[in-house]
């Protein structure tokens, strides 16, 4: 079996470096025991999770200034989680999500490299009836809707997570399912808008998507 390959990379927002071990790139795999095949996770899927994404990049950045005080805060989908290491490096109360068997174990590693404080994680399928999560201020992700199916599971999971007065700050790169899920949430009670990035001159390539905001 070849190896997985990593990478380290430090990612700079203005004077706060964040240490990331991603995968090398999007050609790796390494299905310890099958864990991810018996969740249904082709050998093209299995690499997403692990590397830095610019929509993630858009999500970090759009949460270094943000209003955190007082808040639970939830990231779904998270990923190599960047915008959970940003908020932890703010001393948030932070928790992760994802369903991937190995996104746990590379957080673990990416706090210890950042010398921060534990990030709790839970891994879970949005359709799960029960984590064990509880309810959250603000909920957060980025480029979680790539597949039509996702609008109506995700909207179905961060309601089940949002308090009565919450916020939901997603960001989308524009694989056109933000309508549908934008629907799904007034249809629960949530106002929504949707913002361009005030400045992306940090990513290598324009940014095409939005930043869509809900609250309730």
């Amino acid at each position: 079996m070849t190896p997985m390959r990593v990478r380290y990379q430090t990612i700079e927002f203005g004077d706060l470096d964040i240490h990331l071990r991603t995968l090398r790139d999007r050609q790796q795999f390494l299905d310890v025991d099958g864990a991810a095949e018996k969740l249904g996770i082709s050998s093209a899927l299995w690499p997403l999770f692990g590397v830095v994404w610019d929509s993630s990049e858009v999500l970090a950045h759009h949460m270094l200034d943000y209003q955190i005080g007082g808040k639970r805060i939830l990231e779904v989908g998270c990923g190599i989680a960047l915008a959970s290491l940003v908020l932890n490096h703010r001393q948030a109360d932070i928790t992760a999500t994802d369903y991937h068997p190995e996104a746990e174990n590379f957080l673990a590693e990416n706090v210890l490299l950042n010398e921060g404080n534990k990030i709790p994680f839970v891994r879970t399928a949005w359709e799960d009836a029960e984590s064990d999560l509880g309810e959250f201020d603000l909920l957060i992700g980025s480029d979680l809707l790539y597949e039509r199916a996702h609008a109506e599971l995700l909207s179905g999971f961060i309601n089940q997570h949002a308090k009565t007065h919450c916020e939901v700050v997603l960001v989308d790169p524009g694989r056109g399912n933000h309508a549908r899920f934008s629907k799904q949430m007034v249809s629960l009670g949530y106002t929504h808008r949707q913002d361009k990035p005030e400045n992306s001159d940090y990513l290598s390539r324009p940014f095409r998507g939005q930043i869509l905001s809900y609250s309730r």
